[in-house]
């Protein structure tokens, strides 16, 4: 007689998780700056007062971060993700009524929480819990829903905000909708995992076996300088693409365009970033997304200076959305990687603060920078520069970790 086969509940889990990142990232999180210029001219707030929302979003979720470990650990997976989904509705109204900048920093800070609550962290904490094998793989695949969620909301959204001057207001009211609907559906299938897989022999697909350890207090800062620089950079460029293209003249529509096959190969990237790094390992993947962000900032710096507009539009937003998984699914990679998994998710939590403070330093460097200069071609060559510097240290971190292992697994 055969036994019948259970379904395994993690699925339903992965395919949870992968509906809130659609929903949070790719209608919330992703699509900021789309409303930097609406906003900006609306209210008549210069940029870089504006960015400091930014700011405090980046600083709120690096320090709620800090704490990851023990709340998660105390509270569970779904109680902060349900508190992290009632600060996103309260952002989104805030940013819909906003007369001020106060107002707006207000909803700053709320989406910082709620971004600290419901993406990349307690993704990466979930599928640790939930997954034994190909975790590259399936954090791929949940972080590549963001893509097809920006694609969805840059068509949604953009026509909307450029309607009339505050017709961005109906833009958030259309999200905090959205998110409350996706917060009800959540709720009803996902679930705390009772007996995780931290109490159980861990099967390692690169090497025979982790420690804890991870080094002198050298290498450990140089790696969280590394995801400080990464972040800032990225966010501090990344962040400003649209409006920059904007002003120098590329077309609405066809940014509007490109935005959407950025979208699209962002899910395509984050999915084969997972793949790639369980089949070739951390340093192969590491090098490969900053690669990419060293081409598509050179493609942003020639479409600024008018070399090839619309061609170089085009390259970097395809590049940089292979350079993205450097600030999402490259962070559970490296913190699995470096720490042993009774830490994970205390790693995980220092590894993203560090990460989302660089973003809340890019932002506004990079929007001084235009209100001093008229322009942001100062921000990209010191981004360039920097990511530059980050890949050249990351492969002398990587060296040293390999190094270390191999040491303890003789």
């Amino acid at each position: 007689m055969s036994s019948k086969k259970v379904f395994d509940y993690k699925w339903v889990i992965v395919g949870v998780s992968a509906f809130m990142v659609f929903v949070v990232l790719g209608f919330f999180g992703s699509t900021k700056g789309l409303f930097i210029k609406a906003v900006t001219e609306a209210l008549s707030i210069p940029r870089s007062t504006y960015s400091f929302n930014d700011s405090l979003r980046f600083i709120t979720t690096a320090i709620v971060n800090v704490f990851f470990g023990t709340l998660v650990m105390r509270f569970g997976a779904k109680k902060l993700i349900a508190a992290g989904f009632c600060c996103l509705i309260a952002s989104s109204v805030l940013y819909s009524v906003a007369t001020n900048v106060f107002t707006i920093y207000a909803g700053g800070i709320l989406l910082g929480v709620g971004s600290s609550w419901t993406t990349t962290t307690i993704v990466g904490y979930i599928v640790n819990q939930w997954c034994k094998e190909k975790k590259g793989t399936i954090m791929g695949f949940i972080l590549a829903s963001n893509g097809i969620g920006i694609a969805i909301a840059t068509q949604i959204l953009s026509p909307i905000i450029n309607e009339s001057v505050f017709s961005y207001r109906n833009a958030y009211r259309i999200i905090a909708a959205i998110l409350a609907s996706a917060f009800v559906i959540i709720m009803l299938l996902l679930k705390n995992k009772t007996t995780t897989v931290e109490s159980e022999p861990v099967k390692d697909e690169h090497k025979g076996h982790k420690e804890s350890y991870s080094g002198s207090k050298l290498y450990y800062f140089s790696i969280l300088l590394c995801i400080f620089f990464t972040g800032m950079t990225l966010q501090g460029v990344c962040g400003i693409s649209t409006p920059l293209l904007y002003d120098v003249g590329i077309d609405k529509t066809f940014v509007a365009t490109a935005i959407g096959v950025h979208s699209i190969a962002l899910t395509i990237f984050k999915f084969l970033t997972g793949y790639i790094y369980d089949k070739f390992g951390i340093r192969f993947t590491s090098n490969m997304c900053l690669c990419a962000s060293i081409v598509s900032f050179i493609s942003l710096i020639c479409a600024s200076n008018g070399v090839l507009g619309n061609e170089s539009t085009m390259v970097y937003q395809i590049l940089s959305s292979l350079a993205l998984p450097l600030e999402t699914i490259m962070l559970p990679l490296y913190a699995g990687e470096f720490f042993d998994k009774k830490i994970y998710g205390k790693a995980l939590g220092i590894f993203v603060s560090f990460n989302t403070a660089g973003y809340a330093v890019g932002a506004p460097l990079s929007n001084v920078c235009y209100d001093i200069y008229g322009n942001y071609n100062i921000s990209l060559y010191a981004g360039l520069g920097l990511i530059i510097f980050v890949m050249i240290c990351m492969n002398f971190i990587i060296t040293a970790s390999n190094h270390r292992h191999k040491e303890l697994d003789n």
